[in-house]
């Protein structure tokens, strides 16, 4: 009966000593969601650009680093980061998925099907090394052809961003199995020649002509914006299952306040929708934006 006494009490105490926390406190013992902490593992990214003039190398040009470029070294880390997710799983869990969004889709037929084959899914029966390594390949190959092309005929389609959240976000980039991630390359401005809509001091559309009218290039820009209600008009979702990341906000010199403007009217449009967890991050160069990318889809 001693011995046995003993080895129990041996089993207890390496038990113990394993759930120690740093601060010495006693041993705690916590319930584990395995089917939840699954579906946090399982990602569903969604990529959407902005092909406005935003991306015009000879109207904002950047001699350190032309904004496309930007927007492809952007695209690279995210595609390595999802190759990097998966290859760090186990085989039998691997279901996740990456797709990439035009708003309005490009006329041009054949890069729409090539859209198309960047919607790729991955599950245990098809997430093979070499297939999984494709990824950033096919990304990289199809996304320059997407910017050269816009550049090239110079027919800038802008971009539908508050149209996509209204009327797309839910039924393309939402999956409750899966952690939602959209990821938006933009500069920040919103404005689609469909989508222009005033009631009092909230508008559809976000430009640097807006934001002179309103007066938002002062000091007291906070103060201003917060008394008169300013920002983006509503769109009546509840959107709290994303999470977003926002790339390549660019503001205009002509106002020292304009980059904390654009971030104040997309952090109060975002809480608006129940988004809980969003970053808005200025067009740097992507050796820089490479830790936030990594950082915001694998933490």
């Amino acid at each position: 009966m001693r011995i046995y006494l003993i080895i129990v009490l041996s089993i207890l105490f390496f038990s113990c000593k394993k759930e120690v926390a740093p601060n010495n406190e006693s041993c705690s013992y916590k319930k584990v969601s395995v089917k939840k902490n699954k579906q946090k593992q399982n990602l569903n990214i969604s990529i959407l650009l902005d092909l406005s003039d935003r991306i015009d190398s000879v109207k904002f040009s950047n001699p350190s680093m032309e904004y496309y470029q930007r927007d492809l070294g952007y695209i690279e880390s995210i595609t390595k980061v999802f190759e990097s997710h998966l290859m760090n799983k186990k085989t039998y869990s691997i279901n996740d998925k990456i797709q990439l969004f035009i708003d309005p889709e490009p006329s041009d037929r054949a890069l729409n099907k090539k859209i198309t084959n960047l919607k790729i899914q991955f599950d245990k029966k098809n997430a093979t090394k070499n297939k999984i390594k494709q990824t950033s390949i096919k990304y990289k190959e199809v996304c320059t052809d997407i910017y050269n092309t816009a550049i090239s005929d110079r027919k800038y389609i802008g971009s539908n961003i508050r149209g996509f959240f209204k009327n797309k976000m839910n039924d393309y980039c939402i999956d409750n199995k899966y952690r939602n991630i959209v990821i938006i390359l933009t500069d920040g401005y919103i404005f689609h020649k469909h989508d222009i809509i005033k009631s009092k001091n909230k508008t559809s559309y976000l430009t640097p002509k807006t934001i002179k009218g309103f007066g938002l290039n002062t000091e007291k820009w906070n103060k201003k914006m917060e008394r008169h209600n300013y920002g983006f008009l509503s769109i009546d979702k509840k959107l709290e299952n994303i999470e977003v990341l926002v790339l390549g906000i660019n503001p205009s010199n002509n106002n020292p306040y304009e980059g904390e403007v654009i971030k104040a009217y997309w952090s109060k449009w975002l809480t608006e929708m129940s988004i809980k967890k969003f970053q808005l991050k200025t067009a740097d160069l992507p050796t820089h934006i490479d830790d936030v990318i990594n950082n915001f889809i694998l933490n």
